[in-house]
């Protein structure tokens, strides 16, 4: 496949086309085809943009019927039907059932935007400076969204000095018998400790690009009460782990919490169109007119395919209880891949269809399956500061038997590397049965 073009014309920045040297020419659902008209089964979903699969037809059915009634593209910050329709959508589907009350500001089209106004408004309201973040946190690579991002990778293509934020241990980073929470609250507590007081904390409950990692229900709600008793502001950072992908809309529902300001991106349009959005308690909308704006925060084909979205798969629990099922299906079967390889020193972790199937940080076991694997026909991912951890991030829409597949060819793709590396079974199964 000739990708001469891409090497002549595009910067050496880009990075996804070095994992999958292919020319993709169509997507459908959970499937993309190259140019060859080979398929290929997505567990990457646009690094968790396409929670719906690729060209989802109720959605794209909205999107013609909208452009064939001329409606309103680029509207900026002014009111439109879209964006009324979206509106009323999300107080109808998100707010009113849960009894939250929140204020919606719409920024520039990508979750880094979304980042920087929460911390700038943060910044605002407290009149502090510094911001706690966490370890392996990612949460975007523009100037403020980059300072709170932990990973070297990212940081050091700054150029500049990245201040104004204290980075603290994530959840299980310093081992499972050693509480984080605990050593943050030492640390607010004590008037030495070198701490500036932070104007607000922002986490991801599950590090998407930083390995998978996942805050238990009792460290959030530690969290959110240190939170509190510090006169901090929370803020969840849900741009890849939200709009369903851990089994609820919010991934953070099920501990309890209700945080003072969520980001929401990637996946929030439903359709692969930018968007991203900032949810505050209303009382934190201090903002004067024009104070944080954006060319392109006003979206209307996005606003057109997010409240269907919200429609068509929140109106109710069903497709949470999906979600939840075809988790069941992933955890086992990667779950049996560890115990197949008892020498091999694999472990799984990840909430809902955000799976982690980890590796050795010492050797390149996880790049290689994924190399292998998109060999076979399945694009998938690495995470991890070491790109350690083999990233399983398939459609929540995804059919059985194409989630089974592409799990089939990870398998496939695990026996051959550990393989080669001198790795055997200890009792090699493929779909939970013995061969």
């Amino acid at each position: 496949m000739d990708l001469k073009i891409f090497d002549r014309m595009e910067s050496e920045v880009r990075g996804y086309v070095r994992s999958f040297p292919v020319i993709f020419k169509q997507a459908r659902g959970s499937i993309l085809i190259d140019e060859d008209d080979k398929q290929y089964i997505d567990f990457f979903s646009g690094a968790g943009t396409l929670n719906y699969g690729h060209n989802n037809p109720v959605f794209k059915k909205k999107v013609i019927e909208y452009l064939d009634t001329d409606g309103l593209i680029h509207g900026l910050d002014m009111a439109t039907t879209a964006k009324k329709h979206f509106l009323e959508t999300v107080d109808r589907v998100l707010l009113k059932p849960r009894d939250w009350k929140y204020t919606l500001q719409f920024t520039g089209p990508t979750g880094t935007n979304a980042v920087e106004a929460a911390l700038k408004l943060a910044r605002q309201i407290k009149g502090r400076q510094n911001i706690i973040s966490f370890t392996h946190g990612f949460h975007g690579v523009s100037g403020g969204s980059l300072a709170v991002t932990a990973n070297s990778k990212f940081r050091n293509a700054a150029g500049v000095s990245l201040a104004n934020t204290t980075f603290m241990p994530f959840d299980g980073y310093m081992g499972p018998d050693i509480n984080t929470m605990a050593y943050l609250e030492r640390m607010l507590d004590d008037p030495s400790s070198g701490l500036d007081h932070p104007a607000a904390v922002i986490v991801e409950t599950v590090q998407g690009e930083g390995g998978v990692n996942v805050a238990t229900w009792r460290w959030l709600k530690e969290l959110e009460r240190l939170c509190k008793k510090h006169d901090m502001l929370l803020i969840v950072d849900d741009i890849q782990v939200g709009c369903g992908r851990t089994g609820n809309f919010f991934s953070f529902e099920s501990a309890g919490i209700q945080p003072d300001i969520i980001t929401l991106s990637k996946s929030l349009s439903g359709f692969g169109l930018p968007m991203s959005l900032v949810l505050m308690k209303p009382e934190l909308d201090i903002w004067k007119p024009g104070a944080h704006s954006g060319t392109f925060r006003g979206n209307n084909l996005a606003f057109v395919t997010a409240s269907q979205a919200l429609e068509t798969y929140w109106s109710d629990g069903a497709f949470s209880e999906e979600i939840q099922r075809k988790e069941g299906l992933v955890r086992d079967w990667l779950e049996n891949l560890v115990h197949s390889y008892p020498m091999a020193g694999l472990s799984v972790r990840g909430r809902g269809l955000i799976q982690g199937l980890i590796t050795s940080a010492d050797d390149d076991v996880a790049a290689q399956v994924a190399k292998k694997a998109f060999g076979y026909g399945l694009v998938i991912e690495t995470s991890g500061a070491h790109d350690e951890v083999l990233k399983v991030l398939p459609a929540l829409t995804i059919e059985d038997d194409l989630l089974s597949r592409g799990l089939e060819i990870i398998e496939r793709s695990v026996a051959e590397v550990l393989a080669e590396k001198g790795v055997s079974a200890h009792v090699l199964k493929f779909g939970g049965r013995a061969r």
